[in-house]
């Protein structure tokens, strides 16, 4: 009886075994040469980050990675990452494990990703790493929030209380959407309108079906130049109670593959360096802003 026992867990095992995907591997640094690509994830329908126009890519984000893949002589392959849920969901199926959905598709690097110590070092309630499989480095862009408004129906944004009395459209579940509906003890949250992307959101203002919008800075001037409209303004104020407002934005590998890493961060320097990152952000029409890293130095 126990043999027949035995010899069925094993074959349920092996059953088992047969219906899982092929675990992702990652890929070390010679071997990423050796094969003469760089496999780069990047956030799908992100513009002016990283997207798809006339069936092309495009963006920031692609531009910077062209540029990487062609200092290590390599050929760039883009992993189209659609955003989960949370960035610490994204890094683990595009970076350290893979998705089971799509098991071969495990990136050598991500872009887009926040460089910050705390995140970094982020516990789960048990008191573990999160991100304990991931190395985030690579400082190369400044961002931050920012408002656009309609200057027919709003003269200025001196201050987001301007938005008690004036409706304003965010992306939904997003940090602006969460701010405006909390600040001034909600003050703002019946004029604070819901859209499922900024580029709707944009379009509701064009519409004026509200006066202004909130989202990263990046999008904001990214919509607003594509609009070419003179009565759209930038607003340049602050966010009070908000926390934090500036922050940087880097890169992530495998934690064992910290030479990949070495050898991109000696490239981004340069591309920082030499002015190239500030023309790439510049054909966007988008402020390059340096990270902390950077600024010191200056």
């Amino acid at each position: 009886m126990r043999r027949h026992l035995l010899v069925l867990v094993v074959l349920l095992h092996a059953l088992s075994l047969l219906g899982l995907p092929a675990q992702a591997q990652v890929r070390d640094y010679d071997t990423i040469i050796q094969s003469g690509v760089l496999k780069v994830a990047l956030y799908k329908d992100f513009p002016p980050y990283s997207f798809t126009q006339d069936g092309q890519p495009r963006g920031t984000d692609y531009d910077i990675a062209q540029a990487l893949a062609k200092a290590l002589a390599v050929k760039l392959e883009v992993i189209w990452a659609p955003p989960g849920e949370k960035l610490d969901d994204d890094l683990r199926d595009y970076i350290w494990k893979g998705h089971y959905l799509r098991p071969k598709q495990l990136a050598d690097v991500m872009l887009r990703v926040p460089y910050d110590r705390e995140f970094s070092y982020k516990r789960n309630e048990l008191g573990e790493l999160i991100n304990e499989r991931v190395v985030m480095f690579g400082p190369y862009q400044r961002e931050r929030w920012q408002v656009a408004y309609d200057k027919r129906r709003l003269k200025a944004v001196p201050s987001v209380a301007v938005f008690r009395s004036h409706p304003i459209g965010v992306e939904v579940e997003s940090v602006p959407s969460f701010y405006l509906s909390s600040v001034f003890e909600g003050s703002l949250s019946q004029q604070t309108h819901h859209y499922s992307t900024p580029e709707l959101a944009f379009a509701a203002m064009q519409a004026a079906q509200v006066d202004a919008v909130m989202a990263l800075r990046g999008e904001v001037q990214w919509l607003y130049g594509q609009a070419h409209d003179q009565h759209l303004a930038l607003a340049e104020n602050a966010y009070p109670n908000m926390g934090r407002q500036v922050w940087d934005i880097g890169m992530a590998v495998h934690e064992s593959n910290r030479q990949l890493a070495y050898a991109l961060e000696e490239q981004l320097e340069q591309l920082i360096l030499s002015g190239e990152l500030k023309k790439i952000f510049a054909r966007y029409g988008l402020n390059y802003e340096l990270p902390e890293l950077y600024q010191e130095s200056q």
